[in-house]
């Protein structure tokens, strides 16, 4: 997951909180020569439709045309976060304690990059995930890529 830096995150916050949306989270995707991809994810008690996305759109767009934090060609696009809402920020670790989730680490750590399995929580800047009975301790900066898995 690239995770965009602090900066572009607050100037994002700044404009999505006020509209009474909860950022969850923002990606920033270099694409190469034709420009790059940021992602906004939203999300609202009532839920998320079109019409929010295109009003947290709107903002953002206005927002980073005068702060200009992105020198390169980029399309936005918001979304919801969806069924596999991934998780961004240390407190998403702690909010969805006891849901199942799915983790990739940017490098390996017992010769294994990904994990599945239910989430425990944060202690000492490190996610704990119980898979297959084993409680695995992930780094919360070595993770790449964390999402929830939805049970049906």
């Amino acid at each position: 997951m690239a995770v965009a830096s602090d900066k572009l995150i607050e100037i994002v916050r700044g404009a999505v909180e006020p509209l009474g949306y909860e950022l969850v989270g923002v990606e920033y995707l270099s694409q190469g020569r034709g420009g790059s991809l940021l992602r906004i994810y939203i999300d609202h008690e009532n839920g998320i439709g079109v019409d929010d996305c295109a009003k947290v759109s709107h903002q953002v767009s206005g927002v980073l045309d005068v702060e200009d934090p992105i020198q390169e060609n980029y399309s936005l696009e918001v979304s919801s976060p969806g069924l596999d809402r991934p998780l961004f920020f240390e407190n998403d670790f702690v909010r969805f304690a006891g849901h199942r989730v799915s983790v990739r680490l940017r490098t390996k750590l017992h010769d294994r990059r990904r994990y599945e399995g239910v989430l425990k929580g944060v202690q000492d800047g490190n996610v704990l995930v119980v898979v297959d009975g084993e409680e695995a301790v992930l780094p919360l900066d070595l993770i790449d890529k964390a999402r929830l898995v939805p049970e049906f």
